[in-house]
């Protein structure tokens, strides 16, 4: 049985936001519930106070709370 790839139905897209501030990035996936690694560089990102991760179907978003220049 091959396995379909899961693909990006929809990327992120670069946003603009205020220092202190919440922004949100959202991507739209091929398959629902698929597994999604946020990362930063080669770092990945778990959830804190400061990154929250949520997946509903096919969209997964990245909450960043308190945005700081450092979060580009």
């Amino acid at each position: 049985v091959l396995a379909v790839p899961v693909l990006f139905k929809q990327t992120l897209e670069n946003t603009e936001m205020e220092e202190g501030k919440c922004v949100s990035l959202r991507c739209e996936l091929t398959k629902a519930d698929a597994t999604v690694v946020w990362k930063k560089g080669e770092a990945t990102l778990q959830a804190s106070a400061k990154y929250e991760m949520k997946q509903k179907g096919t969209v997964a978003e990245l909450v960043i709370r308190n945005a700081e220049p450092e979060d580009a």
